[in-house]
């Protein structure tokens, strides 16, 4: 125990737990828009299952890192270009995002509508879960070959995971509800997948983007959106007195 308590492994352990944290936000935003078409009643149960079975994915394949660090070895070659494990998952795995991103896009445009009877809430149940199960094998791997960068012990890769987890346990509901409760905050989550699922297609493809870059730009579209919400805020009330006082002032005029 001495020997993880050292300084070295303490700034590790809080800068690896930061960066899982960030590294997990497309996570709980993919969530959160999943759970969102589960009834009210099977969310909370379906976000802690999604968000466990992220970090046990985690633990596992660290716990398997010989493996893990293996799929970075060529398969085959494709126009001078050389193929691994890795490279493969990350192309489903983008493809997939970009495809399920762009379908509830056009779910919410063109209002598709969902039953609500108890055999299609567990079918769609299952279906979340499912959809939840293969990200968190794209996002896990991704987050764990950054961890193996960052650490040198496992040990001190699987309690910052564990960290991690705890923190967007904890902010997830919150999160997920907010996105609910403003469309189009939504849509802006859904636009976040797609390019999530761009880059990790350029990943796949060998071309590699600073998630920086990603980040930022996600951070700053989200800051903008926030400020829109405020302002529609401040302003309806103004809009509701003067509609108030035109309609008081045409009764006035009839009455007279």
């Amino acid at each position: 125990m001495a020997e993880l308590l050292t300084t070295d492994n303490l700034i590790a352990l809080l800068t690896l737990s930061a960066l899982e944290i960030v590294l997990g936000i497309d996570n709980v935003i993919f969530i959160s828009i999943l759970v969102g078409k589960l009834p009210e009643e099977l969310r909370g149960k379906a976000r802690r299952m999604g968000l466990f079975m992220a970090m046990f994915m985690r633990i596992a394949l660290l716990l398997a890192i010989s493996w893990v660090m293996k799929l970075t070895t060529p398969l085959f070659n494709v126009v001078d270009k050389d193929i691994s494990g890795k490279d493969l998952i990350l192309l489903g795995g983008g493809l997939f995002l970009i495809a399920k991103a762009t379908w509830e896009i056009h779910d919410k445009l063109e209002g598709g509508g969902h039953g609500e009877g108890a055999k299609k809430a567990g079918a769609n149940f299952a279906a979340v879960i499912a959809q939840i199960v293969v990200l968190d094998i794209v996002f896990s791997l991704d987050s764990v070959i950054t961890a193996v960068g960052m650490a040198d012990q496992v040990s001190i890769m699987i309690i910052a995971v564990m960290l991690a987890v705890a923190v967007m346990l904890l902010f997830a509901r919150a999160i997920g509800d907010f996105v609910e409760r403003h469309p189009t905050i939504k849509i802006l989550a859904l636009s976040f997948l797609i390019m999530i699922g761009v880059m990790l297609v350029a990943e796949g493809l060998g071309q590699h983007i600073e998630k920086g870059y990603i980040y930022f730009a996600m951070a700053f579209s989200l800051l903008v959106e926030v400020l829109n919400i405020r302002l529609r805020k401040v302003h309806q009330p103004v809009e509701l007195h003067h509609s108030g006082l035109s309609t008081g002032a045409r009764t006035d005029g009839k009455q007279t």
